[in-house]
This record gives C-alpha cells, sequence and structure tokens, in this order.
C-alpha cells in the first residue's frame, strides 16, 4: 500500500525585479533520488489547475505518487507570485530568463533529492518559455524537459487565435480585466448550451466540467505586452527573445525530451505541438498523442479529462523516473 503524500508548502522566490514569485512543493511520500520536477504554467493561467483533477490525483499529486519532488511556480502575474517594486509590464523574456531562471535556483537550493540539476515540464506558453531560457541561458542546470500541449513555432494556427492576435498594435492597447470572473459565468454556459464553441479548448465529452467554480481558479488577466509579442510570433511564425530564436535553437539541444499531444487541441493545435519534438536535436526522445474521436482531447483536457491518470500522467512519470535512473551528460 502507498503512503500518503506529505502535505505540500509554499516557498518565496525573489526575482530580483520587484517580484516575488511563489513556488509550491508537493514531495513524494518518502525519500527520493530522482530529479525535482518544476512544472511551468503557461499563458492567461497560473500552477493551481496542476494541483486540481475533478476525478482523480492531480498532475503534481500522481507525479508526487510516483516517486518525485513535484515543483510549480507562479511567474510575475500569475497566482500567489506578488509585485513588491517592479515594473508590471513585462515580456515572455522576462518570464523566460529571469523567472524561470530565479525559480530553478530557489528549488535546487530547496530540494531534499541532493540533486543538482532539475526536470523541466513546460505546459503550453510555459514550453515556450522553457526552451527560451534554454536557448539564451545554455549553462542552466536542466537535464530533461517535457513539452505539455506546447509550441515553439507557430505550423498551424487556429482561425479564431489567428483573428484575436491579427494586429499586434491593437492587441497590444487592449488591457483585459476579470476574466476569471467571464470564465465562471461563461464556463458552465458553453458547456452546456455551446460545448462546440468550448471544444477548441475543452471537451465535455472528456473531461468533467461541473467543477467550473473550481477549475477557473486557474485564469489569470492576460497581459497586454505578451499580447502583443504573440501576435508578433505569430506573424513571424518562430520563437524570437532577447535576439535569440528559439525555434532555430532547438537543433543543438541535447536534452533528453517527451512532447504531448492533443488530439483536438485548438489552441496549439497538433501539428504547431509536435514541432518541439521534431526540430529537437535530441537523440532521446519520445512523442505521446493522446485522444481520438470517441474521447477528443484538446488543450485543457490535458490536465482535467477523465483517465488522464493512466493515459498521460503515467506514461509522463515513467518518462522522468527513467531518465533520473541515469547519469545526467
Amino acid at each position: 500500500m502507498t503512503p500518503p503524500l506529505r502535505e505540500p508548502t509554499f516557498h518565496a522566490v525573489d526575482d530580483g525585479a520587484g517580484w516575488t514569485l511563489s513556488l509550491k512543493k508537493t514531495p513524494p511520500p518518502g525519500p527520493t533520488r530522482a530529479r525535482p520536477v518544476l512544472i511551468v504554467p503557461g499563458y492567461g493561467m497560473n500552477s493551481f489547475i496542476f494541483g486540481f483533477h475533478p476525478r482523480g490525483p492531480s498532475l503534481e499529486a500522481y507525479l508526487a505518487s510516483r516517486g518525485l519532488e513535484v515543483w510549480s511556480v507562479d511567474l510575475r502575474g500569475q497566482g500567489r507570485s506578488v509585485r513588491t517594486w517592479g515594473d508590471d509590464r513585462f515580456g515572455m523574456a522576462e518570464l523566460a530568463i529571469d523567472d524561470l531562471g530565479a525559480a530553478i535556483a530557489r528549488v535546487l537550493a530547496l530540494t531534499e533529492t541532493g540533486q543538482d540539476r532539475v526536470d523541466l515540464i513546460g505546459c503550453s506558453l510555459g514550453t515556450s518559455l522553457v526552451f527560451a531560457h534554454l536557448a539564451c541561458v545554455p549553462s542552466a542546470r536542466v537535464t530533461s524537459v517535457v513539452n505539455f500541449g506546447g509550441l515553439v513555432r507557430w505550423v498551424k494556427v487556429h482561425p479564431a487565435v489567428r483573428a484575436a492576435f491579427f494586429s499586434p498594435w491593437l492587441i497590444g492597447r487592449v488591457r483585459l480585466q476579470g476574466t476569471r470572473r467571464l470564465a465562471r459565468a461563461a464556463l458552465p454556459a458553453l458547456a452546456r448550451y455551446a460545448p462546440r464553441i468550448l471544444s477548441v479548448y475543452m471537451n465535455v465529452a472528456s473531461t468533467d466540467t461541473s467543477f467550473a467554480e473550481t477549475m477557473v481558479q486557474t485564469v489569470e488577466d492576460p497581459s497586454p505586452v505578451i499580447n502583443r509579442e504573440i501576435a508578433a510570433w505569430i506573424a513571424h511564425r518562430d520563437l524570437v527573445v532577447r535576439g535569440v530564436d528559439v525555434s532555430a535553437a532547438l537543433a543543438s539541444m541535447a536534452y533528453p525530451h517527451l512532447s504531448v499531444i492533443a488530439n483536438n487541441d485548438g489552441i496549439v493545435p497538433p501539428e504547431t505541438a509536435r514541432f518541439p519534438f521534431d526540430a529537437i536535436g535530441s537523440t532521446d526522445k519520445e512523442l505521446l498523442a493522446v485522444g481520438d474521436d470517441a474521447r477528443p482531447i484538446a488543450h485543457a483536457d490535458l490536465f482535467l479529462s477523465t483517465g488522464a491518470q493512466e493515459r498521460i500522467f503515467e506514461p509522463l512519470a515513467s518518462f522522468l523516473l527513467k531518465r533520473s535512473a541515469k547519469p545526467a551528460a
């Protein structure tokens, strides 16, 4: 019988730019020598959803139950992070290089594993931030990298996403507030009356949406600066951060890599989510494509779908544990 998980703990991180970031640690039931795992959230969200699942263990709890020390971070503007004196106009470079660098250093300072490197799971735009960090900080203390429904090059763009970001100038001038409140009202209505529209992000056939009130706690207001950057990125196709072409840099990366792709993802289409797997220079890489006609998997379904524990979380845990058994390159 597996012993119960220990209670999560929260830790503050000074990013050096006037923000106190938040790290959540979900420890395994007992001692582990596997590398600590850091989960990086995407855009317009925080790390809450990694600790929630409507029908079973969450992503954090599942990985911890398999013997991994699991960390998730709220970067500036997300969740429990707090602005002290820093600017609230930041872009992807600040999140990817400065905030993620501070989070990695803090995890390695606090880990109980005795390891001096981390494995990274980038979720949605979190994948972009992870690869941007690695491209710009080649000395990063990172071993394995997981792309969880994320992107680096816009191989394909959903028409609704293209329409929303058609003008960098316009989208960069729009400041939306109260997004979580709007989602709280919209999600149950869409699930009931317009599931086809919702299916770009979440499928009612795959995910129990009766917990909408809880799910929306992961929603954050979008940033006008990042909106403008995404619009320019879509037009250019390739991700460029502080002058570094991240898409091109993938070819020189040798990190063990897993890409998890949702078959019905309208936010990051499968063709786009697959690009990191195809482009990375690593000879140690795996592709996990999930979803079918009976149970389509969209963007949020990767974390929340019924049966995600067996179909998604377990292959992810196996990938990480297998690489942790090998010495770092």
